[in-house]
């Protein structure tokens, strides 16, 4: 009998939670990954709901991962690297505080890690521009609707997966190969 790897949670938010899934589905090591909303005031949230602004939820992914496959430091390579962390309360034409780009931290131990994880991408001036990824403790996490899972997988042409996500899965599958499931 094997055990069952000891998986990790993180909880990453870059803009439409359809991109970010569609990137981690593709990741090595990755078991799970969920849409969701987490971040707002408001319980148990409806997409409807989030997409106002005003519930301050952002719109974000629950992975579990196995560290023995992929290290935390990965995950968050993979998650700058596929998004612009410069752009305040948005992505591309995704506009407002639901597609901010945040790290939702469990522990303090996480979050010194994503401190100096930033720190480093700062000092080797990546970006043209200041990182405005956020740091907010985890608090609940609602599950999306279902007709948002697997989203990109299922509407591959729909003109916002096209145009939006089919490049941000193009860039992780050229810069990330060794972590390509399959």
């Amino acid at each position: 009998m094997t055990d069952s790897p000891k998986l990790q949670t993180a909880i990453l938010a870059s803009g439409c939670f359809w991109c970010i899934e569609a990137v981690f589905e593709n990741v090595k090591g990755v078991h799970k990954v969920e849409s969701g909303y987490i971040g707002g005031a408001v319980a148990n949230p409806s997409y409807d709901q989030v997409c106002t602004g005003r519930t301050g939820h952002a719109e974000a992914v629950r992975l579990s991962f196995d560290p023995s496959v992929i290290s935390y430091k990965d995950v968050l390579g993979i998650f700058f690297a596929t998004h612009d962390p410069t752009q305040l309360n948005r992505q591309g034409h995704d506009v407002g505080t639901q597609y901010r780009s945040a790290v939702f931290y469990q522990s303090e131990a996480e979050k010194a890690e994503v401190e100096a994880f930033i720190g480093d991408l700062s000092a080797q001036h990546i970006y043209d521009r200041g990182i405005v990824t956020t740091l907010e403790p985890a608090s609940p996490f609602y599950v999306a609707e279902d007709y948002h899972k697997h989203y990109f997988a299922n509407n591959p042409n729909q003109p916002y997966c096209a145009a939006v996500i089919t490049p941000k899965v193009v860039k992780f599958r050229k810069s990330y190969s060794q972590y390509l499931n399959g």
